[in-house]
């Protein structure tokens, strides 16, 4: 969607950022009349913040089975902040950051090792150190994840790389309806391409060249995708993180131009054609 990012209170006269709030209440005086005062910009992201604090403590000592009451609050917590979550913010294209991949995959682990008819030390160990670092972004190892829960590790890749080239594209959308982009000027700073109610933010020089190459591997990056979700993630870790990294570097090829990070995005997603 495209929003007005600045907002100002027609009670009180009190501006701030719809970017940092979410919201178009105003934080001085609570009116909910306000109006944009800057141009439409592309955003789809939330200003969303994962707290898992309560959750360590009710499962730290948990053996076998997690308890009910304690799943269906930390399940219901994690599909808010993924839902919340998008990767553009104020017309800048974001990274696929890991606080969101670590959510992705606890939500889908918790959910399969409450399933599993014996889950091992491994298993539990495996959980609980996902769950200690899920909020600061910190997954663990690829090779540290257990045969039996490796299904959790491809379809959080599958969920996060589905909505994370849902945005790209829309990017790609916006920068393919600007008729003024110029790249950067000679200080390297970034230039805003704007069009009508139209506006994205990137870095370097020619942006629109950017937009085939960036097309082309996405729908490689999507038929990679559909294959691990037909097999309902049941992919190795190594092939669920390459799809991730892929669609990373393609982001990173977007906002910069550079093109290291397009031939990152090749070799990855060549690894999981073999």
């Amino acid at each position: 969607m495209k929003v007005r990012g600045e907002r100002e209170c027609q009670k009180c006269g009190a501006r701030w950022s719809y970017y940092e709030t979410g919201s178009v209440e105003c934080p001085d005086c609570g009116s909910l009349r306000s109006v944009g005062v800057d141009d439409r910009t592309a955003h789809t992201d939330a200003p969303a913040t994962l707290d898992l604090t309560p959750y360590h403590a009710r499962f730290g000592d948990a053996r076998g089975t997690l308890p009910e009451e304690g799943v269906d609050d930390l399940k219901s917590d994690l599909r808010e902040y993924a839902r919340e979550r998008g990767f553009i913010r104020g017309g800048e294209l974001l990274p696929l950051d890991d606080t969101y991949l670590a959510a992705r995959e606890l939500l889908e682990a918790v959910d399969l090792y409450d399933r599993l008819r014996d889950p091992t030390d491994r298993d539990r160990e495996y959980l609980l150190a996902l769950l200690a670092g899920a909020d600061d972004g910190d997954r663990p190892a690829t090779e540290a994840v257990p045969d039996s829960l490796r299904e959790a590790r491809g379809m959080a890749a599958v969920r996060a790389v589905d909505e994370y080239r849902s945005d790209l594209l829309a990017f790609l959308d916006e920068l393919a309806g600007s008729k003024d982009a110029e790249g950067a000027d000679e200080s390297g700073e970034s230039v805003d391409t704007d069009v009508s109610t139209h506006t994205v933010s990137v870095a370097g020089d020619d942006p629109l060249s950017r937009i085939e190459p960036a097309r082309a591997l996405l729908e490689r990056l999507r038929d990679r995708t559909k294959r691990a979700e037909a097999l309902t993630g049941d992919v190795s870790p190594t092939d669920a993180d390459a799809l991730v990294d892929a669609a990373d570097a393609l982001g990173e090829y977007v906002r910069t131009g550079d093109e290291t990070a397009l031939d990152r995005a090749r070799d990855q997603l060549a690894d999981t054609e073999t």
